[in-house]
Parts: C-alpha cells; sequence; structure tokens
C-alpha cells in the first residue's frame, strides 16, 4: 500500500508543478495574445479594392449571377450583428468584376454599422462605378430578426434580352 500512497502523492506533486509553470510565449492567453499584427485574412480585407478585367464579349448581352451567401455588417440601431444572402445578377459593360476582389470587398463589411438600405445601394453604386456595367442588379435578403424579414432589392441600368 504504500507504494499506492506514494504514486498518489507523485502524481498529484506533479500536476501541482505542471499548473504552476508559466505558459510558453507562442501559446495565446487572455493577457498576451499570440500576435500584435492583424491575421493575413484580416489584411487582406482591409485592403480589399474592386478589381475588373475586360470584358471578353463586349459585344454581347449576357448575364452574369454571384451569390454571396455570408454577408455580415451591424445594425447601427441596436450594434448586432446583420445577415444575409447578396444576390448579384448583371450584365457587363467593358469590365467583369473579379471574383475574389468581390468577395473581400463585402467581407469588409463585417463590422461596418449600416442600415440594410444604405449597404445595397452602397454596394450597389460601387460595383457600378468599378465596372460600368450595362444592366445589375443586387438583391440583399437579409436573415430575419425580431420577427422582421427584410429584402432591398436596387438596380442600376436597362437589362438587355439575353
Amino acid at each position: 500500500m504504500a507504494s499506492a500512497n506514494s504514486t498518489a502523492g507523485q502524481t498529484a506533486e506533479l500536476t501541482a508543478d505542471l499548473r504552476a509553470e508559466p505558459l510558453p510565449a507562442t501559446t495565446p492567453t487572455a493577457s498576451a495574445p499570440a500576435t500584435l499584427t492583424p491575421l493575413y485574412g484580416e489584411r487582406a480585407i482591409a485592403e480589399a479594392q474592386l478589381i475588373c478585367f475586360e470584358n471578353p464579349r463586349p459585344g454581347r448581352p449576357y448575364e452574369v449571377t454571384i451569390e454571396l451567401p455570408e454577408f455580415t455588417c451591424t445594425c447601427p440601431f441596436s450594434g448586432y450583428p446583420d445577415f444575409a444572402v447578396l444576390r448579384l445578377l448583371y450584365q457587363p459593360g467593358p469590365r467583369v468584376l473579379e471574383l475574389k476582389a468581390l468577395k473581400l470587398y463585402v467581407n469588409s463589411y463585417r463590422d461596418r454599422s449600416i442600415s440594410h438600405e444604405e449597404v445595397a445601394n452602397r454596394i450597389l453604386d460601387d460595383l457600378v462605378e468599378a465596372s460600368a456595367p450595362s444592366w445589375m442588379e443586387l438583391v440583399a435578403d437579409f436573415n430575419p430578426r425580431g420577427n422582421v424579414h427584410t429584402v432591398v432589392r436596387v438596380s442600376h441600368g436597362v437589362r438587355q434580352p439575353c
């Protein structure tokens, strides 16, 4: 029995010693984060700019549909997060939107305090300025909150038959 008690005592001492040792400098804690610089994704979002490329078929009317199902911003009145699915449908003019740049641009709204109506209009304005489409429509379908479901639809230009 003496060996069982000494083993239990040694285990208790070892456990106490492990808890008493400070954490390595590379382990993040509440008081000491692992890094002081923004993460690469945060840097990419902060530096996001809409990028376009030349329309490969400028004389042909055609439509591009893009769905962005993870849009977020914050409510300017409550500070609570708002979630939406953005559906973009457009007929390119001289330029076509580059998708990764669009994703990063949309993600830049994550911490912005902005109304549903303003965000839909501002995104459409920025996309129109960048790409000069023949026609563009943006539908911002916000998740219900407080028993209210909001869908904001904004458009620009005249839709051509395809």
